[in-house]
């Protein structure tokens, strides 16, 4: 619908991972570096970790359509916790081998098999997992293994693994020690800079024929920034309901008012999913998402609940519901406090990789531990 308001020739701001809208942020261009440099060393595991919609499997994407497919012949796995010889299963497809109901050793020397064949063509295996957060230790160790395979003294298998935060937390696994010795880049991608939001919104816009219409204000880009916190997956959320929003009213320059009206709607829509329209951007590394779907917190209007126990000959529909919105409120301390005990992990693990060098700063989760 907006598309046609604005003469656009497509979605700008689709959810859809897309890599032919692929943005050069400061992070993104870092993650970038990162996994250059893997693919220059041809060994060993490159990890990258972020919040849901930071932009992992477009930064993939990118990298995947700039390698020359003559030299590297590329597995694609989405991990949805699969299991160890699930996974041999998913490897042995990706190298065109039929191993379903073959023992857990046949399938390795197939796959070593295998490997050898591709590197004889003079190519390399590169094998990427995504949403390796999923993944259960005993997968992981088999990655592991996977990457001994060796022709020549030199390496069969490269493997890149792309997750959610607390993949970090996972990797610090003490039986996982062996596979840490193997990471020889790892990068978290942050949210993109305040300054960086505005030529994000230009390169989308332009992809699909922006004409300098519509328009956002210093003040409407502002606020995108607050409530997106530089998340690109929120900043498209926001900006398409923005879009469909003028173009039902007629509007081709948002400022900061249209764009109060918006983030109110959008925060009604999914409470959860908004952050306040004050916040500002997260500093370090992006704390863990709570796991989807979570369960809409009380609202602050609603009427207290009383700490008395209903009375036997009380009981009734009434007192239920009192009962329902007290156990869902005990739900969401719960969650709460879930939450923020996975945030200090997260900055505890981030310490220890820096030697502790850097100090932690859990001020800004005093609240929320509260």
């Amino acid at each position: 619908m907006y598309d046609d308001h604005y003469g656009l020739s497509g979605r700008p701001f689709a959810l859809t991972p897309d890599p032919k809208f692929w943005f050069d942020t400061a992070t993104h261009r870092k993650a970038m570096a990162y996994l250059g440099y893997g693919l220059s060393q041809g060994e060993g595991f490159v990890v990258v970790t972020g919040d849901p919609g930071a932009g992992k499997t477009t930064l993939m994407g990118h990298l995947l359509g700039q390698i020359d497919e003559e030299r590297l012949n590329v597995i694609k796995i989405v991990s949805t916790q699969v299991q160890a010889e699930d996974l041999l299963l998913m490897v042995g497809t990706g190298l065109d081998l039929d191993l379903l109901g073959q023992p857990k050793a046949a399938m390795l020397a197939a796959i070593e098999k295998g490997l050898h064949g591709v590197a004889r063509t003079g190519r390399r295996t590169l094998l990427v997992v995504d949403e390796a957060q999923a993944l259960p230790l005993e997968s992981l160790e088999e990655l592991r293994m996977l990457s001994n395979f060796q022709a020549g003294g030199f390496p069969l298998l490269q493997i890149f693994l792309l997750g959610q935060p607390e993949f970090r937390a996972t990797l610090s696994d003490p039986r996982l020690e062996q596979l840490r010795q193997r990471v020889i880049a790892m990068h978290h991608l942050s949210g993109m800079e305040a300054d960086e939001v505005e030529p994000y919104l230009i390169h989308r816009l332009s992809i699909v024929g922006w004409r300098g219409k519509p328009r956002f204000t210093n003040d409407a880009v502002a606020a995108m920034y607050r409530w997106s916190g530089g998340s690109p997956r929120r900043l498209n959320q926001l900006a398409g309901r923005v879009l469909l929003y003028g173009a039902i009213e007629r509007i081709d320059t948002f400022g900061g008012p249209e764009l109060e009206a918006v983030i109110a709607d959008l925060d009604h829509d999914t409470p959860l999913s908004a952050a306040p329209l004050s916040a500002g951007p997260r500093s370090g590394p992006a704390p863990v998402a709570p796991p989807e779907p979570v369960a809409q917190p009380a609202s602050a209007s609603a009427p207290a609940v009383k700490d008395a126990e209903p009375r036997p000959e009380a009981a009734g529909a009434g007192d239920n519901a009192a009962l329902a919105r007290r156990i869902a409120d005990l739900e969401t301390q719960l969650r709460g406090q879930d939450e923020a005990l996975r945030r200090v992990l997260t900055l505890l693990v981030d310490w220890v990789e820096s030697d502790g060098a850097k100090r932690p700063d859990i001020s800004a989760l005093r609240n929320t531990a509260a």
